[in-house]
């Protein structure tokens, strides 16, 4: 099969800061600016989507702030509906620490399933997916198509 395709996801990042925005009072810390958004295409993992941190050597060696890609596996991101799609962004966002140091949180007390789920639930009260809807500005983000 190859090596896995990268390319932007501006949909992505359209959807995270309006996550951000809709949730300020848990995810105001993230920097949308040092967020980048990539779709892998041919990915080999069960992931649906992944975030990734810059090691802080490489950081200090380039002279630039700490930054985070997240992923999207495009064969899986995308064929889920939108309320998944957004809960898992809601859970790669959950792994940027408040110091947005370039480190990532694990899994645990802080980035787990009922955390991911209650921040959902706060994110359609605030009317977030709405706003996501409107700043993505792809109708198959909404009703579920490719995304693509």
């Amino acid at each position: 099969m190859g090596l896995p395709r990268y390319e932007p996801a501006p949909d992505v990042c359209r959807a995270i800061e309006a996550i951000r925005d809709a949730l300020g009072d848990e995810l105001g810390y993230i920097d949308v600016e040092r967020v980048r958004c990539y779709r892998s295409i041919g990915a080999r993992t069960r992931a649906l989507a992944r975030i990734h941190g810059v090691e802080r050597l490489l950081l200090v060696a380039l002279g630039i702030k700490p930054i985070y890609v997240i992923e999207v596996v495009s064969e899986k991101f995308y064929r889920l509906g939108l309320e998944d799609r957004v809960k898992v962004l809601i859970h790669e966002l959950l792994h940027i620490p408040r110091s947005f140091s370039g480190g990532l949180r694990p899994h645990g007390r802080y980035v787990n399933n009922r955390r991911v789920t209650s921040l959902y639930r706060r994110l359609v009260e605030k009317g977030g997916v709405k706003i996501i809807c409107e700043r993505v500005n792809d109708a198959s983000w909404c009703t579920g198509g490719t995304g693509e």
